[in-house]
Parts: structure tokens; sequence; C-alpha cells
């Protein structure tokens, strides 16, 4: 595997690989707002990032793994961008492919990863449904916006990974998330990424343990409603021998009346 990703990435130019490994490192130490990338020093040709989608849009609270790939005339011509994560766009295909003048007829080989990028990101707060790859997306967002919105809103809530967050339901569910993510880029290969497939229960349960189950346990089960009730008859139990005591005590003084 090793020596196939050496020899792809021995495919482009060594000043290509020279300029490509600067623009990489220097996204990792200073990233774009909202963007992750995700470097694979052995392979320049494809390159992922994490889009997070901007506030104020139906993308809000969602995270959309991406890709562009590079040709071996890059930067002569253009990278090619998709979508992994499913999204209802206009300007995006439902095969994840992305249509954007920066990517076709306005690409410029002095154009950098950052700015490509960028214009995705922007992509998501502008569409252009007049060049729409995705008819229906686009068709909706001229004619009814609330609709177009509720309809991203809701792929959204579906497809897309989740911000990272300190909660342990966070973490379970960007987790689960990014492995649906996983399995659609083992057919990266091929121009239209398949969707990613649900993960079951049992298998999220085996993948992180207990923990699982004790988050999704609630009062109507009969052994939660039972440890709840001890839990909560416990203190009353607890009285009980004091109040003896000084029951017992009183009695005592009374004698010595």
């Amino acid at each position: 595997m090793f020596m196939t990703l050496k020899a792809t990435n021995e495919n482009l130019p060594p000043n290509v690989i020279r300029q490509l490994a600067k623009e990489l490192k220097n996204l990792d130490e200073s990233p774009p707002e909202g963007i992750n990338v995700i470097i694979n020093d052995d392979d320049f040709t494809t390159i992922f990032a994490d889009i997070e989608g901007p506030a104020g849009t139906p993308y809000e609270n969602g995270v959309f793994r991406m890709k562009l790939l590079l040709s071996r005339d890059f930067p002569q011509s253009p990278p090619k961008g998709f979508f992994l994560t499913k999204i209802f766009h206009p300007n995006i295909a439902t095969s994840g492919e992305i249509c954007v003048n920066t990517l076709k007829k306005d690409w410029n080989p002095d154009l950098g990863l950052r700015h490509v990028l960028l214009v995705v990101r922007c992509l998501l707060i502008e569409p252009f449904p007049e060049s729409a790859l995705n008819e229906q997306a686009g068709k909706m967002l001229l004619e009814n916006y609330e609709e177009y919105a509720r309809h991203a809103r809701l792929y959204t809530g579906i497809h897309a990974l989740k911000p990272k967050n300190k909660s342990k339901t966070g973490v379970i569910s960007e987790s689960t998330t990014a492995l649906n993510v996983d399995k659609s880029c083992t057919t990266s290969s091929e121009n239209t990424p398949s969707v990613p497939t649900a993960v079951s229960t049992s298998t999220t349960t085996r993948a992180f343990g207990t923990n699982l189950q004790d988050q999704n346990a609630t009062v109507s089960d009969p052994a939660v409603g039972a440890s709840a009730a001890q839990k909560k008859d416990a203190p009353l139990a607890a009285k009980v021998p004091v109040d003896k005591k000084k029951v017992d005590a009183r009695k005592k003084s009374l004698k010595r009346l």
C-alpha cells in the first residue's frame, strides 16, 4: 500500500510536490476558519478536508467531508472536487461532484489550495441555482427558500458529521458518523462516491462498550426504575435507626423520673 501511494505521489513533478508540501504545511499550521485539512504525506494527489457548515445556513451544526483530486498536470489543470458527505445543495450533484467556476473556467494555476477550499465553503453560504447540478435543490431554492432550507437541514441532521464537543454523546455521534464516511472513502477512487450507510446500534455498542447503553437507558426500563426507587427510598431507611434511638433515649429519661 505504501509503495502504491508513493508511486502516485511521484507522478507529480518535483516542483509541484515541493509547492504542495509547503501549502499543506501552511494549512496545517494555520487552518482556514471552519476547515480542517487531512494530510497524507505520501499522497498529495488526493486531499481530504472537513468543512464546518457556516452559521446562519441550513448546514450549520454539520461537518462535511470533501476531497480534491489533483491531475498529473496540476496546477495547469484545476483539481476536481467532490463531497463525500451527502448534502442537499444546488451546486453539488447527488454523486458529490462540485460545480464552481473556480474549479472550471475561472481556474488559474496561481490559485492555491487555501483559496479553493475557501471558495467551496463560501458556496455553502451563497449557492448559485443558475448553474445547478442538483436541479431539485436549485428549483426549490428559487421558488421556495423555506422548503429548500428544510430539506438541507434534514440532510445535514442525517448525514453530516457532528462538530466536536466535550459531551460523551457528541463524541459517540461523531465517531459513528465518521465510520460511515470512511466506508464511502473506500470507493473514492471512483468519481461517484457512495452514500454512507447507517451503522446499527449493536455495532455502535460493540465499538464503544456499555457507555452507550448507559446513556440510552430511561426510567421506563424496569431495572433502572427499580434501582432509582431503591436510591430514592434509601435515605428513609437510614433514618429509621436514628428515630428508634431517640425513642429509646426518651423512655430511659422517663424511667429516671
